[in-house]
């Protein structure tokens, strides 16, 4: 509420016009000063050099030497697309990930929190602007002469009277030395880290979706594989009661059959039982319970296998990952804290001013002899205060430091991370074709077995001995498909998984029940952007 003082005088000519002077000048000292703006300016970090991600002596990714297996190729320069899962080709692959982003609880924590932090670059970008407020008030008082230090029988005033107030009072902070728009600084590059975590939430989300689709998909091939060896297990140990009904074997034969279709059938509960944890998972990133939920059956036989792998170059990625961009972020961060820090050893400068009308007699506020007014201008620097100043400033410096090493440090665990996967991804091509070639062997070999024992060629254990070859290399063979699948997801991922071109919806604060859409991850707020500068 302002405060005014009946005793205010009435304004003379003379002092309007020392005023009008006053305010010039102090118009022409603001337009002077207003580009010293204290600290660094910031500047993103220039862009690796490195052009490959791999050593000159490791083998990239190439064709597989078996024809029959699918081949997958690097095409280095090029950028993942936004839709990246529809390169397995799988329309329910599709529609799994697509209803993950629009029922994500994680993806509408981040979009909220990203609103959060646009607010409050529009907050402090209030400060700005004047600050212009209006207030109005009724008073009853009572005083003395003596408290004006007068003689109360020489002056005497009512016992009691009413004081009746009314106007506005305007208040301007110059920032003269940019702290407040160091301050305003920091917080958009707050935002835009807060902007990053939610391309980094929309990246996970959908990796985290298709692999654990791809984990059902694998995990079904591994039953459906022991499923096949628990049948062949059968079978012989049909075969051997053939043989032993006709009494060509001993009832040992009989015995080591059926002690190998119980040895087997315990390979049956793991993937079981990480097959329903598999589809859990599912269900928490769409954002359902697992009681009122259940994934399809993907099969490894319906997914396409990408043979087009797009690899971004090094100078690329540092302006697509999120990890990276937050890192950034955080630097740009640092580096307008500094700018904070040093205004603040520099004077502040404050403007105010306050115009309104104030009586013992509401109808009397109006005319010319209730007008009050009052100007003013006032200055702090700060002399001493035991170092804290100089020392807020010297963390400032340290923590800038210190986010410069934590961006090369995240920019070189990327390009880590992308040379792993695709060494991974030529070893996979690798194994593959050799777990080809050993199931194709191993089955010849259990082929020639059965039919040898049959003949009475052979014994028991050199036919089960075949068949514990072929089990091997037959989930072998689904382990190598399936962590091709999977490495080839995780390379896509590392690509930056296309959040750039993303378009999420998610759920409604105030009407979860509803739909809406929320502006594509990276993209800038209108807040963020107009108080940039």
């Amino acid at each position: 509420m302002p405060i005014y003082s009946l005793r205010s005088r009435k304004p003379r000519q003379a002092d309007c016009a020392h005023s009008l002077r006053a305010a010039a000048l102090a118009a022409i000292v603001v337009g002077a000063l207003s580009s010293c703006t204290v600290g660094p300016d910031f500047k993103p970090p220039t862009a690796p050099s490195a052009i490959r991600y791999t050593s000159p002596g490791e083998t990239p990714v190439q064709e597989s030497v078996t024809r029959t297996l699918p081949t997958q190729t690097v095409t280095l320069g090029e950028r993942v697309t936004a839709e990246w899962w529809t390169l397995f080709r799988s329309p329910e692959l599709d529609a799994l990930v697509k209803a993950a982003i629009a029922g994500s609880p994680t993806l509408e924590s981040a979009t909220a929190r990203l609103t959060e932090a646009q607010e409050a670059v529009a907050a402090a970008s209030g400060a700005l602007y004047p600050q212009v407020n209006f207030g109005a008030s009724a008073t009853r008082e009572k005083n003395t002469a003596a408290s004006f230090g007068l003689k109360s029988g020489r002056f005497p005033l009512p016992p009691n009277f009413n004081v009746y107030q009314v106007g506005a009072t305007a208040s301007y902070a110059l920032d003269i030395f940019g702290g407040t728009h160091r301050q305003i600084e920091q917080m958009v590059a707050s935002a835009d880290a807060q902007r990053h975590q939610l391309d980094a939430a929309y990246q996970t989300l959908t990796g985290n979706t298709v692999t654990q689709a791809m984990q059902v998909a694998a995990i079904r091939a591994q039953l459906q594989a022991i499923h096949d060896i628990l049948d062949l297990d059968r079978q012989n140990l049909d075969l051997v009661r053939t043989e032993r009904a006709a009494g060509a074997i001993p009832d040992t034969d009989l015995v080591t059959a059926q002690s190998q279709l119980a040895a087997d059938e315990t390979l049956l509960p793991g993937p079981e039982q990480q097959l329903d944890v598999a589809k859990h998972a599912l269900a928490v990133l769409l954002g359902r319970a697992p009681g009122d939920w259940s994934p399809p059956d993907f099969d490894l036989a319906s997914l396409t296998l990408p043979g087009q792998l797009p690899v971004s170059l090094p100078s690329e990625l540092v302006h697509q990952r999120p990890d990276i961009l937050t890192a950034e972020a955080q630097l740009h961060v640092a580096s307008a804290q500094i700018g904070v820090a040093t205004a603040q050893l520099y004077p502040a400068i404050t403007l105010s001013g306050a115009v309104g009308a104030a009586g013992l007699d509401p109808g009397q506020m109006f005319n010319a002899t209730g007008l009050i007014w009052s100007i003013a201008a006032g200055l702090s620097q700060p002399l001493f205060d035991g170092g804290t100043r100089q020392a807020q400033r010297r963390t400032a410096l340290a923590e800038f430091k210190a986010s410069a090493a934590d961006y090369r440090q995240t920019v070189l665990q990327a390009f880590g991370q992308v040379a792993d996967i695709l060494q991974a991804l030529s070893h996979d091509a690798q194994l593959l074709a050799a777990q080809r070639q050993a199931l194709d062997m191993a089955s010849e070999s259990m082929r020639l077995q059965r039919i040898s024992y049959s003949g009475g060629g052979s014994g028991i254990l050199q036919l089960l001995d075949a068949q514990r070859q072929y089990q091997q290399a037959r989930l072998g063979y689904v382990r190598a498909e399936a962590q091709r699948y999977q490495d080839t997801i995780q390379l896509l991922v590392a690509m930056g998984g296309g959040w750039w071109d993303a378009n999420l919806t998610v759920a409604a604060n105030d009407n979860p029940a509803q739909g809406s859409t929320v502006p594509p991850p990276g993209a800038r707020g209108t807040a963020g952007d107009s108080a940039t500068r």
